[in-house]
């Protein structure tokens, strides 16, 4: 029976792993490789400590510095290592392509030296409330846990809207994975499936590619980050929390501009004409966003040419001037009856006769050049 079982899966397993090493970049390839290679390591205890992070090693006073880049390659099982590769081989499949071997390089390191930083960090603040040296010196932070955390918000930036699974309740999309996956290993841990440290890894994991593809990131158009509304830190929760999470998440957001850790984010609004309207903003949305930008622009843009059509003009539309036109005068006739216009002629008259009666004597000196008589003149 096992013999029949192992004739008929290997051929599928090496079609597998044939199409594995055939798809995949060279980074992925490394990565599995040394993933591979340094589990035995986890099998010395004397070995262990020089490549985990151990918080008490990793900060003053011994600075085993170097432990923040090996230790997210020590995984302690089998299962690790396949888990893991199998992480790699669909963030290769699926990140690689938009940003490039060198992004996709640079992602895994900061986002692992970030995890193993912030883990020590986390557990000499544990040790200085509960002074609980196990804390420091028992601990062991290793694996790819937090890789895995920041992997998916990677996801969920590029492919937010995917549905992965669909409840009655609702639906499970890539955008409720990294908070699902965070909660999930809070659950194990609390009922000893898993290890505090696998926990502290997926949080500041979390936290540490969220920070880096929200403010530091450089994209190919050279804007940096991408500050769009749908990848804020207050997307992670539901819409019912959203709303404190936002106060508190801008508050301390504020804090960071202040101490110019972080930069504000001015957006700007270029108007090139009627007919195209084109917005520049520094955070450069992901590949996808910019993509459904593009297609809202040139709908936008049909729009407006299609209302000039109608209107029957064929020049560009001119801008509304300020001016404002004074309103015509029109001329309106009034009929009027034959009573009404002779009322203006009596009224004349009646004036006509009021007027006295006037005398006028001419002058001697004309009454002299004229020689003639002059008699009293009356109207």
């Amino acid at each position: 029976m096992a013999v029949r079982f192992f004739s008929r899966t290997l051929p599928y397993m090496r079609a597998q792993i044939a199409a594995f090493l055939g798809n995949s970049s060279v980074f992925v390839k490394s990565i599995s490789l040394l993933l591979f290679l340094l589990h035995f390591v986890s099998y010395s205890e004397s070995l262990l400590d020089y490549c985990v992070v151990v918080p008490g090693y990793f900060l003053p006073p011994k600075f085993y510095l170097w432990t923040s880049v090996t230790h997210a390659l020590i995984e302690s099982s089998l299962l690790g290592v396949l888990l893991d590769t199998l992480v790699l081989f669909l963030v290769g499949k699926l990140v690689e392509p938009l940003w490039g071997l060198r992004e996709m390089g640079l992602f895994f390191a900061v986002v692992n030296i970030g995890v193993a930083v912030l883990s020590g960090i986390f557990y000499y603040l544990l040790y200085m409330l509960t002074f609980n040296e196990s804390l420091l010196f028992k601990v062991r932070i290793h694996g790819m846990s937090g890789y895995i955390a920041g992997a998916s918000v990677a996801v969920k930036q590029i492919l937010p809207d995917v549905v992965l699974y669909q409840s009655p309740l609702g639906k499970i999309t890539n955008r409720h994975v990294p908070l699902s996956l965070f909660l999930t290993s809070l659950i194990l841990y609390a009922v000893g499936l898993l290890s505090g440290s696998t926990s502290t890894m997926i949080g500041t994991g979390l936290l540490v590619s969220w920070t880096y593809l929200r403010f530091y990131q450089v994209h190919s158009n050279g804007s940096r980050g991408d500050m769009s509304e749908s990848f804020g830190f207050p997307g992670f929760f539901p819409n019912v929390f959203q709303p404190p999470v936002s106060l508190l998440s801008n508050s301390v957001f504020t804090i960071l501009v202040r101490l110019r850790i972080c930069r504000k984010p001015v957006r700007k609004y270029e108007l090139g004409s009627a007919n195209s309207i084109s917005l520049s903003l520094p955070g450069a949305e992901s590949h996808d966003t910019e993509r459904r930008r593009q297609i809202a622009l040139k709908a936008l843009s049909e729009r407006l040419s299609k209302s000039e059509a109608g209107g029957g003009s064929s020049g560009p539309t001119e801008w509304p001037k300020a001016e404002e036109k004074k309103p015509e005068e029109k001329s309106v006739k009034i009929p009027i009856t034959a009573e009404e216009e002779r009322e203006p002629l009596l009224m004349m008259e009646e004036e006509i006769n009021q007027v006295p009666s006037v005398v006028v004597e001419p002058s001697e000196s004309l009454m002299k050049n004229e020689g003639s008589s002059i008699e009293d003149i009356k109207p």
